[in-house]
């Protein structure tokens, strides 16, 4: 089950947070744009409110929470409902899709990311942006998880961990930027920079290939 019980209880609380923290969303957003290809279908799994969909041009969104879609639907968005394990899209229905903050809160990222694959077009492109667990940031969040809102039943990742699991799910050409550099969430300092091991925000993008293709 998608653990939706904290962003039902707290959408406004989550809301709030892009407010008081405009400058980290700013470079989240500046990150993912550095990466954003060129699409013509694209869809947000896991779309929330719509914070990273509409400014980035997605109109599409998967989303298990209802309160969180309504907020999104609001904004003009159009949401389904529907869970990144199960996405409730014909194949090979889109040439993008984006997952952010989100492949903490799936029960099974292995599968989602299968199912991501499976309604992306023939080289169609995702892209995953999350908490890198191997940074400052990343190790906070773990020990201090259980006093979050929204964190507690996350499970974080690594940087390294979520390019293996893309590879293994049978995207190529993967490539990666980072932001949000410093030890606390207050005083982070912005710019994207290539690759990752520095920045608390990690962006990886990789394209949908066939088995033969895939690359290290």
């Amino acid at each position: 089950m998608a653990k939706i019980e904290p962003f039902e209880k707290h959408t406004d609380r989550y809301e709030e947070w892009f407010e008081e923290h405009r400058e980290l969303y700013r470079w989240e957003l500046k990150a993912i744009e550095r990466l954003l290809p060129a699409f013509s279908e694209g869809v947000e799994i896991g779309i929330g409110t719509g914070r990273f969909a509409l400014p980035l041009g997605i109109r599409l969104g998967i989303e298990p929470s209802p309160k969180m879609a309504a907020r999104a639907m609001e904004k003009g968005l159009e949401v389904i409902p529907g869970t990144a394990e199960e996405i409730p899209l014909p194949d090979e229905s889109v040439d993008f899709a984006l997952i952010v903050t989100t492949i903490c809160f799936v029960d099974d990222p292995r599968k989602a990311l299968r199912e991501i694959r499976r309604i992306l077009r023939p080289g169609g492109w995702v892209i995953v942006g999350f908490v890198d667990r191997d940074t400052p940031l990343g190790r906070y969040y773990l020990e201090h998880r259980n006093e979050s809102r929204f964190y507690a039943p996350a499970t974080f990742f690594s940087a390294k961990e979520v390019a293996g699991l893309l590879r293994e799910a049978g995207f190529g050409e993967l490539e990666a930027v980072q932001t949000l550099f410093g030890e606390g969430l207050e005083s982070m300092e912005g710019g994207v920079r290539p690759g990752w091991g520095e920045g608390a925000f990690v962006v990886i993008r990789g394209r949908k290939v066939e088995n033969q293709e895939r690359t290290e």
